[in-house]
């Protein structure tokens, strides 16, 4: 019997899972994934909006599910163009360094935007705060230069 370590998952070739137990309670199961499931929603619009991180809420996704659905969690590990950018983002490879420029300009352009069109001082603020806390968890994710396609998504 394994001691159920990342390391012996490796070695028996099968996918790690996450180290966060699925939750025992169905409230907070239901819960989770609920949480999952308005991240896969805001990271599909991301897919179409400039500035929304869909790789970001994707990750959310993962996480949130990996509390409630190992089904849902490997789903999204799964999926095509985001799927390897998440295992990436776990394994604490980090992000490419076209996908960070692209994810900071996008944003800029989108906050600039939003600062622009919007007339409450308040909101404004909010969206610029949220902008730079975005900025900042960019710039503090380790820069991966050893596959340009993972993580592309914005």
């Amino acid at each position: 019997m394994s001691s159920g370590t990342p390391q012996d998952s490796l070695e028996r070739d099968e996918p790690a899972l996450a180290a966060t137990p699925v939750v025992r309670s169905r409230l907070a199961r239901a819960l989770w994934a609920g949480a999952g499931l308005v991240c896969v929603g805001l990271g599909l619009i991301g897919v179409v909006v400039p500035g929304l991180p869909t790789t970001g809420f994707m990750i959310l996704a993962a996480a949130a599910f990996s509390r409630s659905s190992p089904r849902l969690e490997q789903w999204v590990l799964g999926l095509p163009k985001v799927g390897p950018a998440v295992q990436a983002y776990r394994a604490g490879l980090g992000m490419p360094m076209k996908a960070k420029v692209t994810a900071i300009a996008m944003m800029s352009i989108a906050i600039t935007i939003s600062a622009f069109l919007l007339d409450s001082w308040v909101v404004r603020g909010v969206i610029i705060a949220a902008g730079v806390i975005g900025t900042v968890v960019i710039l503090r994710t380790p820069t991966r230069r050893d596959d340009p396609q993972v993580g592309a998504t914005s």
